[in-house]
């Protein structure tokens, strides 16, 4: 055993020596001693150690979350929907109450119809509504919406009617222009570039102090087809010509939203 060896046992029984010479009582200091200064830290990470445990806890695999987010995702579609056709049943409802109410306040007796088809070639020219001889309907009777005329019967079955619109330049209607003397007859035309046609009224004086914004209304002459005071439009613009005047009418109409449509039986 060399020198270094020797010194270093000499320590390590010294060592040996002072701690055997303690009392139980200091041993115990000591030992309380080092537990206060460790507590903080012991305590910090068991509590660390605690949460890391419930935040494992919580956590959900990919599986559930995709499962949970396919769910809601349904959910919202089926609420989506929900809204949709609460909203289309509020407007139906709005439609009937307004037709209805048209039909109780018209000086004419009505029968109400649906447009049930147009024909894609023809779209200014005819529709077809879900009334016929069965209701009444024969041909040639004028045909209303709640804004004014639209066109009159041509074929009639038992429970579908064929109506010619007033857009079609074959209808001819016997029209007058409100506050004025003027008279003439309202037609379809086609326009170039446009897929709607115009609604021009013919044979008026044509020195006719006619201004846009006047309203136009059927004449009622004996042994027409319309009876009087059916909105048609109003002027949009007169043009005086060689042997008379002509007058642009913007429809009373909406021919491309024609849902519910009158039949008209007579006069109230």
């Amino acid at each position: 055993m060399n020198k270094l060896h020797l010194i270093l046992l000499a320590v390590a029984l010294l060592v040996a020596v002072v701690f055997l010479s303690f009392s139980t009582e200091r041993m115990a200091s000591w030992q309380s001693g080092f537990l206060n200064v460790s507590t903080p830290a012991l305590q910090a990470g068991s509590a660390l150690s605690s949460k890391i445990s419930a935040l494992g806890k919580g956590l959900k695999t990919l599986d559930e979350l995709e499962a949970e987010n396919a769910a809601l995702l349904a959910q919202n579609k089926q609420l989506s929907a929900a809204n949709e056709l609460l909203g289309g049943l509020e407007a139906e409802n709005k439609r009937l109450r307004a037709a209805l109410d048209y039909r109780e306040r018209s000086a004419f007796s009505l029968v109400p119809a649906e447009v049930i088809s147009r024909d894609t070639e023809g779209w200014w020219s005819t529709l077809k509504i879900n009334r016929g001889f069965s209701a009444q309907v024969s041909p040639a009777q004028p045909v209303l919406s709640a804004s004014g005329l639209i066109g009159r019967t041509t074929t009639v079955a038992k429970d579908l009617s064929v109506v010619m619109l007033l857009t079609d330049e074959n209808c001819k209607v016997a029209a007058r222009v409100e506050g004025t003397n003027e008279q003439g007859i309202l037609s379809g035309r086609r326009v170039a570039g446009s897929d709607a046609p115009e609604l021009v009224l013919n044979f008026l004086n044509r020195n006719a102090n006619l201004q846009p914004g006047m309203k136009v209304f059927t004449a009622g002459v004996s042994g027409a087809v319309f009876p009087a005071g059916i909105p048609l439009g109003v002027i949009k613009e007169f043009r005086p010509r060689e042997l008379d005047g002509q007058a642009i009418v913007e429809p009373a109409a909406d021919f491309s939203q024609l849902d519910d449509v009158f039949v008209v039986l007579g006069v109230q």
